[in-house]
């Protein structure tokens, strides 16, 4: 396998914004271009990864490509899935050796629409779409079911919650940042029973970009590249009916064939929307109690649709890249109840 690491990582601030997705996009992968050290034209291969249904329109990914220019002709490609997916993608296109480096940019704009509407039709569209059910209370299904079986309490929940917001405060891309009491949080109302606000994902409109390059041209562009040593993805049965919803067995088998377990983990960026789902990843993949988890204060304190999966890797990469770790494993989720997995260990040179 081919030495691949990532020499550079952007994003916007998470916030409602007025700008369209090409206005939010195109500072951020200028941002990564330039801290990659190569000129715009020096990078062979450009992945992208966001959704149409969000803009309610097809082929709308194509627009995105006036952010990142596409005079000259470039070599593109794109995933209708969130950007961590477009970075395997890219992973993969190196393997081969067909390019040497590449951009992976993801975006995801939540607030023009009703997300909750929207993201229904991702379900059976027979059974469970005419339903209308928003991931709300799929997720609240889900962790009264963890609740229930005796793998998760309220208590844990509000104390996921509190490290996060907690640890929002020093992320500038966050947009919920608080210190809050776990008993105070446990006195607020609840949203959709089990969960209250604070235990459901903070979404907000935003971008993000990411350079990565092959062997010791990653070495001459960065005085610490953050190589990838392992990754893979995997996903659940689509039916929530036939899922056991207290285990996310793919989760699992992504960390075991990354290779997640074979040293030390100095901490880990996962992609827990619910506050619940940190605890069931923690478990799934292999992470200890006392494991430093999330932090950038994850998707509670800021979770940019399509863009979140590519975040928390990229936060992971550039806290190694500061010297504050060593190894580390960055996950990616998507579809309800984290249907679908992607697991990357990142370690630092």
């Amino acid at each position: 396998m081919r030495d691949v690491a990532i020499v550079s990582f952007a994003q916007s601030n998470a916030e409602s914004e007025i700008r369209s997705e090409v206005e939010i996009l195109q500072p951020v992968a200028a941002e990564a271009v330039a801290k990659s050290g190569l000129a715009r034209n020096e990078i062979e291969f450009t992945c992208s990864g966001s959704s149409d249904w969000l803009q309610g329109q097809p082929f709308a990914f194509v627009m995105a490509l006036d952010a990142v220019g596409s005079w000259p002709p470039i070599v593109e490609s794109h995933v209708e899935q969130d950007g961590a997916w477009a970075l395997y993608e890219a992973w993969v296109k190196i393997q081969t050796g067909e390019v040497e480096s590449a951009l992976i940019y993801a975006f995801g704009k939540t607030s023009p629409g009703d997300i909750a509407q929207v993201q229904a039709l991702q379900l059976d569209p027979y059974c469970v779409t005419p339903l209308w059910p928003d991931l709300d209370s799929l997720s609240a299904i889900q962790a009264r079911a963890c609740i229930d079986a005796g793998v998760v309490s309220e208590r844990q929940m509000a104390e996921v919650a509190a490290r996060a917001l907690a640890a929002g405060r020093d992320n500038p891309h966050a947009v919920r940042k608080e210190a809050a009491a776990v008993d105070a949080l446990l006195a607020r109302p609840y949203r959709v029973t089990p969960l209250r606000d604070h235990d459901c994902p903070a979404n907000s409109d935003g971008a993000t970009a990411m350079v990565i390059v092959a062997g010791d041209r990653a070495r001459q562009l960065c005085e610490r590249p953050v190589w990838i040593r392992g990754i893979d993805h995997r996903i659940d049965p689509p039916a929530l009916g036939v899922r056991d919803l207290t285990r996310i067995p793919s989760a699992a088998l992504c960390a075991e064939k990354a290779g997640a377990s074979r040293d030390k983990l100095d901490f880990a960026e996962v992609t827990a929307p619910y506050s619940h789902q940190e605890i069931l990843l923690r478990r799934e993949l292999g992470l200890g109690s006392d494991a430093l988890v999330n932090p950038s204060g994850g998707s509670l304190a800021a979770h940019t649709l399509m863009s979140c999966g590519l975040n928390r890797i990229g936060d992971a990469a550039m806290r190694i890249a500061a010297g504050k770790g060593d190894r580390a494993l960055a996950h990616a989720g998507q579809g309800p109840c984290l249907q679908q997995n992607l697991v990357v260990v990142l370690e630092g040179e």
